[in-house]
């Protein structure tokens, strides 16, 4: 692990040893505020059975892995950040939280079977992975699911990941898009669109 290439988000946290505190409070109290903080989560859960198994890549403090196994589906989160995993377990219990870096995901190295129903990545997480491994992150997602799993990526422009660029990412690795969208809460999306929330397939 002493080559491992940091991410982006690991370098911040380095830089500055409470930025992944503030980044759990943050939540916590938006959601003391009645805010809604599980948008992303309840498009997920519309398109899964009961009891659906559903990996949160990139989970942080749990807060849509955990709206998703109140929903009843099975929930393995799994986040670099050892601060966030510690919220999550805290916060959100039931789901199985693992401290793990997304560019060498292997789950059923741990025990964890593959073959999710989906697999999750939301918060903007592929503009925070280490440039380096993008497309290792996305073969790793399409390497964790199921035959007719989807895997769902949602972040926004302007973080140094243009959306043509990760789309043809996700191509090399194995990912077909399904569809395109501009937000969370199904607008479609255009070439103007300042987010991008895409569901794949496996490429056949």
């Amino acid at each position: 692990m002493g080559s491992r290439v940091l991410s982006q988000w690991e370098e911040i946290a380095a830089a500055d040893p409470m930025h992944s505190t503030r980044y759990a409070e943050r939540f916590r109290k938006l959601a003391a505020e009645g805010q809604d903080i599980f948008g992303e989560a309840r498009m997920i859960d519309a398109m899964l059975r009961r009891g659906s198994r559903v990996l949160d890549a990139g989970c942080g403090a749990g807060r849509l892995g955990g709206y998703l196994h109140r929903a009843g589906h099975e929930v393995v989160g799994v986040d670099v950040d050892p601060v966030l995993i510690d919220a999550a377990e805290l916060d959100f219990p039931g789901p199985r939280w693992l401290v793990d870096d997304l560019a060498q995901l292997d789950l059923p190295g741990q025990g964890v079977a593959a073959g999710f129903d989906v697999v999750l990545c939301a918060g903007n997480v592929m503009g925070f992975v280490a440039v380096s491994t993008r497309r290792d992150v996305l073969a790793g997602f399409a390497r964790h699911i199921a035959p007719d799993g989807r895997v769902v990526v949602g972040f926004g422009s302007g973080r140094g990941y243009e959306f043509d660029a990760f789309l043809a990412d996700a191509e090399s690795a194995g990912l077909h898009p399904d569809i395109l969208l501009s937000t969370w809460d199904l607008r479609p999306f255009t070439p103007q669109s300042d987010f991008l929330v895409a569901v794949f397939s496996r490429a056949a």
